[in-house]
């Protein structure tokens, strides 16, 4: 599954890059300022991140300038309201590795993620265990404790986003905006249904965590 962070001060627009890139499959976090941008870079390992140049609080340069520096593998996309030559070169001196103007061609911006993305030289498949439980990306299989698990797609994609977090806690309310494209229709409560249905099918001792007030965890 390719992560992406979307790094856009105008909401509607980054609600609009989020949906669209996860009906695509994609994992998707959205910061709206470059400060935000930069502390989800600091929490979590993304394979693209979509930049818009003129951020608020932290400029999208020096966001590019320090992502390279946090996440060398990373490949980042620039966007701009200014579609020039001298703001694609400006843009690649940075650290930038793709460049687009808006309006932004929603189809063509999923293409140029997945390009990019295969670009990174890391797995996009990979086997996550923590414990006696084993996942493994590309299949989906789940084993615990030795025994196979049968989960739901949503289910699987939580178990995954919570061992990819290596131990840290995730919120209710960061799972449900990672993984629930309708996320008017879901709430902090469809998250927990989902965690307890996918604890029930781990079996005991379950390797999630709940931290009370915070979140959810596999240590």
């Amino acid at each position: 599954m390719i992560r992406v962070l979307v790094a856009e001060d105008e909401r509607h627009l980054a609600a609009a890059l989020g949906r669209w890139l996860r009906r695509q499959g994609m994992t998707v976090d959205e910061a709206y300022d470059g400060q935000a941008a930069l502390a989800h870079a600091r929490l979590a390992v993304y394979d693209v991140v979509v930049l818009d140049r003129n951020l608020p609080l932290v400029h999208g340069d020096e966001v590019c300038r320090e992502l390279t520096a946090v996440q060398p593998a990373a490949r980042i996309l620039m966007l701009t309201a200014a579609g020039s030559s001298e703001d694609l070169v400006d843009g690649l001196d940075l650290g930038a590795d793709d460049y687009m103007a808006k309006p932004v061609v929603l189809a063509e911006l999923a293409a140029r993620l997945r390009a990019l993305a295969r670009r990174t030289g890391l797995p996009q498949a990979e086997v996550l265990a923590r414990g006696e439980l084993v996942v493994d990306t590309a299949s989906r299989d789940v084993t615990h404790r030795g025994r196979a698990v049968v989960l739901t797609s949503r289910e699987f994609d939580v178990l995954e986003e919570l061992l990819r977090a290596e131990g840290r806690v995730i919120a209710a309310s960061v799972l449900r905006q990672r993984l629930w494209e309708a996320r008017r229709e879901a709430t902090d409560n469809t998250v927990r249904v989902t965690v307890m249905r996918l604890r029930r099918k781990l079996g005991e001792p379950s390797p999630i965590e709940t931290v009370t007030g915070a979140g959810y965890r596999i240590p």
